[in-house]
């Protein structure tokens, strides 16, 4: 199991990153045997206001998934053991949709697609740039993996089709697909 320790705005001592990468290890290794990388980011915030500065992420990137949780602390150790409970119970989570999946056919309602206009007053500047892997899977694959990363959409290329989609949460619970027309 291999673990990479990042910080942000703020310097680790040693014995906070020993704790972090024990405490992480001992609640996710019972759960996930084929883990290919973990992540652990600590930030500090910077604003005053924020009784809760000290922030920790995890980030577990496995074969079929990537799991990831968040939580801030007053210290860092607090951050650990909160966002600890949080990945383990993301990673039960998940393991049971696995099995659940396994056990029986899932059916995705993907409702009719919706048409958005956009004012010219409404246009954002774009502030932050994301790269990622896009690995081929299911609508149902990938619906899973919008939820265990808390996201509301997900762009995935669907194994069936082989072309890039996104998938996405709409306002009446359901899920939406976008697919380019042939």
């Amino acid at each position: 199991m291999e673990f990479v320790i990042k910080s942000r705005n703020v310097n680790l001592p040693d014995n906070i990153k020993k704790y972090a990468e024990k405490k992480i290890k001992n609640r996710i290794e019972k759960f996930v045997d084929k883990t290919v990388k973990t992540e652990i980011e600590f930030s500090l915030e910077k604003n005053p206001s924020i009784n809760l500065n000290n922030k920790a992420e995890v980030t577990i990137f496995t074969p079929r998934a990537v799991i990831r949780a968040a939580d801030s602390g007053t210290d860092f150790f607090e951050a650990i053991d909160k966002v600890g409970s949080k990945i383990e119970r993301q990673i039960k989570r998940y393991k049971n949709k696995m099995i659940q999946k396994s056990r029986k056919p899932a059916e995705t309602k993907i409702g009719p697609l919706q048409q958005a206009e956009v004012s010219e007053d409404e246009l954002k500047e774009i502030v932050k740039i994301k790269r990622f892997e896009i690995k081929p899977m299911t609508p149902e694959e990938a619906s899973l993996q919008m939820e265990l990363l808390g996201h509301d959409f997900f762009v995935f290329v669907n194994a069936d089709t082989g072309k890039t989609s996104v998938i996405y949460k709409r306002k009446d619970t359901n899920y939406g697909l976008i697919e380019p027309q042939s």
